[in-house]
């Protein structure tokens, strides 16, 4: 039954299994073929890049090896090599400073010239130097030059040019009388005269000539500090301005310890000698012919200096740094000064945390207006301070609140 009906639906079923077959195998065939291109291209591409990578170290190697060829500093030699610093480019780079330099000095040294051609007769400061004047003298100042009134009474004159305050930053007319402490320089092509209508003390740097019996005072005395010195500036401006004194007529002594009855004196000596009242306040300051005894009961009556717990001043204890902090901030407070501490340059000492508890803000104050640096990038609050290092700090004092510059 099954074979007979086998035979008889076979031709109806056969045309369609030899379509599905031969479509079946159509299609192996495009498979077949689609993945052998892929597989051809996936092999071109492995070799493009394996060509590739070749070629690039190939084109290295040649560059390696034309550098190593090439001389240092030839215009083949595509390296900076320290053999190029330290040969061509130091040489050219020396004579084209050395050229630049020639050239500046020259025509600086000309520009002196003829200044001095211009004022003949002149003399010049290299610094701020002190003079004194009589009543009538005059100073006469050239381009550049600066003048300070010290003490006395003084007016400007202008034969041409601009002066400027430059303490206040205005412009100082002809006739004007000149302040105290405050620094007057004269501006390009400016010709001034400073007068002293009265005995009168000042500092001048710069080219001036005086006309009269006055004269610039005299060079430091000390014979151990010289000009090369780092405190050589603080010690002219003290001793010129009688803040100190020597330890002898030819010695300063710039490395002896200052005591604490010293650097109270100078102070008092840079406030002008003001009256001091009777009794200095402490049992250990008693006889008024001490040389620091007016200066000690002038610091304690405004409260400068307070001394220690059993009463006694102990003036002939070296002053430690922090303590020189201490009082001059105290100073500071009673010479009306700004008490801010602005920056925060005192946290930067790694040694801050030795500070006493009394004199931190002291001294983070005068570290914060550079009237006292450190040592080493220290601030060694417990040192004691030489005479060198007290002058250098009421110099840095002066400057801070503009009078000296």
């Amino acid at each position: 039954m099954i074979g007979c009906y086998s035979r008889r639906f076979l031709p109806i079923f056969r045309p369609a299994t030899v379509e599905i077959v031969r479509k079946l195998w159509y299609r192996k065939i495009r498979v077949e073929a689609q993945n052998a291109r892929h597989s051809h291209i996936e092999g071109v591409e492995v070799y493009l890049k394996r060509a590739i990578a070749a070629g690039l170290v190939l084109i290295m190697l040649l560059f390696m090896v034309t550098a190593s060829a090439s001389p240092a500093g030839s215009t083949t030699d595509p390296l900076i090599t320290r053999s190029y610093l330290d040969g061509a480019y130091k040489t050219a780079l020396q004579s084209e400073i050395t050229g630049a330099l020639s050239g500046a000095a020259d025509r600086v040294t000309g520009r002196l010239d003829g200044v001095f051609e211009n004022h003949l007769g002149y003399r010049f400061a290299p610094r701020f130097i002190k003079v004194s004047l009589a009543q009538g003298d005059t100073v006469s100042l050239s381009s550049g030059a600066s003048f300070i009134l010290i003490s006395g009474s003084a007016s400007l004159s202008l034969a041409s040019g601009t002066v400027l305050n430059i303490s206040t930053g205005g412009e100082v007319k002809a006739g004007s009388t000149l302040s105290q402490y405050q620094r007057y320089f004269c501006a390009e092509n400016t010709t001034a005269r400073i007068k002293a209508d009265s005995a009168a003390a000042g500092q001048v740097d710069g080219y001036y000539l005086i006309d009269g019996s006055g004269a610039p005072a005299a060079h430091l005395p000390f014979k151990d500090v010289p000009e090369t010195a780092w405190f050589f500036a603080a010690v002219d401006y003290a001793y010129s301005n009688e803040l100190f004194t020597g330890t002898s007529a030819s010695a300063f002594s710039p490395n002896a310890p200052m005591t604490r009855a010293m650097f109270v004196t100078v102070l008092h000596r840079l406030d002008g000698r003001p009256f001091a009242p009777a009794g200095a306040g402490f049992s250990d300051v008693g006889n008024p012919s001490q040389y620091y005894y007016a200066a000690v009961a002038w610091a304690n009556a405004n409260d400068i200096v307070t001394g220690y717990s059993d009463g006694t001043f102990k003036p002939d204890l070296h002053v430690t740094r922090e303590q020189m902090a201490a009082i001059i901030y105290r100073y500071a407070l009673y010479d009306g000064r700004d008490p801010s501490t602005p920056g925060t340059v005192f946290d930067t000492f790694p040694d801050r945390s030795n500070v006493s508890g009394y004199a931190a803000h002291a001294l983070r104050w005068t570290v914060s207006r550079e009237i006292i640096r450190g040592s080493n990038g220290r601030l060694l609050p417990q040192n004691t301070a030489t005479r060198a290092e007290v002058a250098q700090i009421i110099y840095n004092y002066c400057r801070s609140i503009g009078i000296h510059s």
